[in-house]
């Protein structure tokens, strides 16, 4: 499983994600939400927009591959994080990568993670309490 695994870097933002595959040379993927996901108070507030979302985004990140790898996912909220996230919260952007075809998932609240950072982040290397 690990020999043909990929890391991604999902960075959400109010109604969109931003994909980034974890290799050289890869471009990121943007992807808007065809219907809104974010509520007024939640980030993600509408589950099934969302995971819908960010499979469309996982396919694109993929496309032209003769397989699509289940992948090891960096999940970071960048938005209506301030005092942090509820269990619940951090249960909803779990779910919503592994939903998505993510096998291993890591939630990371904090600053933007450069490619290095993540990649250590999605291996389970330095991983801080939260």
């Amino acid at each position: 499983m690990q020999l043909f695994s990929q890391s991604v870097y999902i960075q959400i933002y109010a109604n969109r994600f931003v994909l980034k595959l974890l290799e050289e040379g890869a471009a990121p993927v943007t992807i808007t939400a065809d219907e809104p996901f974010t509520t007024q108070r939640l980030l993600v507030g509408q589950f099934a927009v969302a995971e819908r979302t960010l499979k469309q985004g996982l396919k694109r990140l993929f496309q032209g591959r003769w397989f699509a790898p289940s992948p090891r996912a960096v999940i970071h909220p960048m938005e209506m994080v301030e005092g942090g996230l509820s269990e619940i919260e951090m249960r909803v952007f779990n779910e919503l990568a592994a939903g998505a075809g993510a096998h291993k998932v890591v939630v990371w609240i904090g600053p933007e993670l450069s490619n290095s950072e993540a990649k250590q982040q999605a291996m389970g290397r330095d991983r801080p309490p939260l």
